[in-house]
């Protein structure tokens, strides 16, 4: 790793320094940073792989519940009793915290269940389709709302990632080249005034003290 062109002076030898030191620290947060993110990240993968279960199983009861249902009631007669359901939803975004950070999430806000047929015309397989479809329908907004945050701390992961990989592979190698480089020219230096200086003494020239 070449080191920076700059003059190998004290002064420059007291920046790259600190500047190293600080290199170091900022590496040392962002790795710590790094695992809690992933740690974060790998608790939010395993929340996905639980609902996404969840949901296989649901969408498995569901759909031969709506299939009992058109069955027994008739598709005609189902179509006239889904045009009275109408249910609204909220979605808005908000800020939630993982890992000690403010990310984007969302907030799904689900209606309370209301069968809005008349009882004379319903029949128990549409009560429970009713009932299994809602539980479909939590199920996937609690899953898009937990996927939402694990792909923002996707994203958090590998910018900090690109951070750290920076640090590890070129600021501080660069850093410590040049503090390596600045320091053996001084040394250089010094040695060489130091025999110049006994050179100079032994001819009998007096050498000026620093």
């Amino acid at each position: 790793m070449a080191h920076e062109n700059i003059a190998p002076t004290k002064s420059n030898l007291l920046k790259v320094k600190e500047r190293l030191n600080i290199a170091r620290e900022g590496y040392e947060l962002l790795e710590q940073k790094r695992e809690i993110l992933v740690s974060e990240l790998m608790r939010k993968v395993e929340q996905v792989k639980i609902l996404e279960r969840d949901l296989d199983k649901s969408v498995e009861t569901a759909y031969p519940c709506l299939k009992r249902m058109l069955v027994v009631v008739g598709r005609e007669r189902a179509q006239k009793l889904a045009q009275n359901v109408s249910y609204s939803f909220e979605l808005n975004k908000k800020q939630v915290i993982a890992a000690g950070m403010k990310l984007p999430g969302l907030e799904v806000n689900l209606p309370v269940i209301d069968i809005k047929y008349s009882p004379v015309n319903s029949f128990a397989e549409c009560d429970e389709t009713v009932l299994e479809f809602f539980k479909l329908l939590r199920i996937c907004t609690e899953l898009a709302a937990i996927r939402t945050i694990a792909w923002s701390l996707a994203r958090e992961v590998r910018r900090t990632q690109r951070r750290v990989n920076a640090l590890e592979k070129m600021v501080i190698p660069v850093a410590s080249e040049t503090k390596t480089y600045i320091e053996s020219v001084l040394e250089e230096r010094e040695r060489d005034s130091f025999f110049t200086s006994k050179l100079l003494k032994k001819k009998g020239v007096s050498v000026p003290s620093t």
